[in-house]
């Protein structure tokens, strides 16, 4: 009933009709452990075209962190290539892929990351600072993304006197602030109420919709899993297609429930 996510054509790279912003061909990623070797990630091939929306769901050590670390260039890869706007990253100086990572990928974890001292407004500017964008060009970006989360009126105020929900649209806004291709999210409702879940989600739809990024959204909440157009399963370091069964399995199992 499900399959391993699709495999790669080795030319996908260069084919000029296929509009696939990222793929990884044979992806691994092992660690040491005493005199064993813990594969994480263990030859996924995967693809994903501009502007879809997938999750990923996955028992708890499956590998889902690590997947979004490598093709988010956070990590090195033990073996495999990755490729993003048909670049392949094995070939890319360290200083360009830094420029990769800091212009085309945005990154909304689960603990929000937002820098206390900064305001919203300064934490979403944040990495515009960084990139060297004008201040006029960024106060404009800033307003425009506050608008897009319903928060114009919040841009004054500090991570402390924001609600769950507030920050973790303020960390989506800024992982969009430099208009990225891609936009990675680890458990980003982890720490949030269901009703406050639904939020997120909903304002992540409308991002993919309007800004037309791709959204990778790693999750262990199923609701949200089965509503991208995309679902995936992470298992034993293999990507699937779909919601594994074996997965809810064992996620009923963890939570006490089976």
């Amino acid at each position: 009933m499900y399959r391993l996510a699709e495999k790669v054509d080795s030319r996908i790279d260069t084919d000029p009709d296929e509009d696939f912003v990222i793929v990884t061909e044979g992806l691994t990623k092992e660690y040491p452990f005493g005199e064993a070797t813990i594969k994480a990630i263990n030859g996924i091939d995967f693809k994903i075209h501009r502007g879809e929306y997938a999750t990923i769901v996955g028992p708890s050590g499956s590998g889902k962190t690590t997947f979004l670390n490598l093709i988010g260039t956070i990590d090195n890869p033990t073996s495999g290539e990755i490729f993003f706007d048909g670049k392949q990253l094995s070939k890319m100086s360290g200083p360009d892929i830094r420029d990769l990572r800091r212009n085309k990928i945005g990154f909304v974890f689960q603990a929000f990351n937002l820098l206390e001292i900064l305001t919203a407004a300064e934490n979403i500017a944040l990495p515009m600072i960084i990139k060297g964008t004008p201040a006029r060009e960024r106060d404009e970006r800033v307003q425009e993304l506050l608008e897009i989360i319903s928060l114009p009126d919040r841009g004054d105020h500090f991570p402390i006197e924001l609600s769950g929900g507030q920050r973790q649209r303020i960390a989506i806004a800024r992982s969009l602030a430099n208009k990225p291709d891609v936009v990675l999210l680890d458990e980003p409702t982890g720490q949030l109420d269901s009703n406050t879940s639904r939020e997120i989600m909903d304002y992540l739809l409308k991002i993919n919709k309007e800004e037309n990024v791709t959204l990778i959204v790693v999750t262990h909440e199923d609701m949200i899993a089965r509503e991208a157009r995309r679902p995936l399963t992470i298992l034993d370091g293999k990507i699937y297609e779909g919601i594994l069964e074996s997965f809810l399995d064992i996620k009923s199992i963890e939570e006490g429930t089976l």
